[in-house]
């Protein structure tokens, strides 16, 4: 009987960038830039030099929650596969 190349108890290899570490540290960092393009916004309203400016933070604080979103999605994936696995008794 021929020996199986890729066995399927090989776990598999997650990059640095993707761990979960690097993932909830990519979060906290977010939230805080977060609140700074929330401030940026809040100061350009205020001042009505900078009013037409408002787009810098908008755009900013934008980005920071397309990231939050896909880092969090990737972080629920991550624990729904590994609680999904079946038990199997050998």
């Amino acid at each position: 009987m021929p020996s199986d190349k890729n066995p399927v108890f090989r776990k598999v290899i997650i990059p640095w960038y993707n761990s979960t570490t690097v993932c909830i540290i990519v979060l906290i960092i977010m939230l805080l830039v977060s609140f700074f393009a929330m401030a940026g916004i809040s100061v350009s309203r205020e001042n009505f030099e900078y009013q037409k400016y408002v787009w810098v933070p908008a755009v900013l604080l934008a980005l920071t929650i397309a990231i939050i979103i896909t880092m969090a999605v990737r972080l629920v994936k991550r624990y729904t596969q590994k609680s999904n696995k079946p038990f199997k008794a050998h």
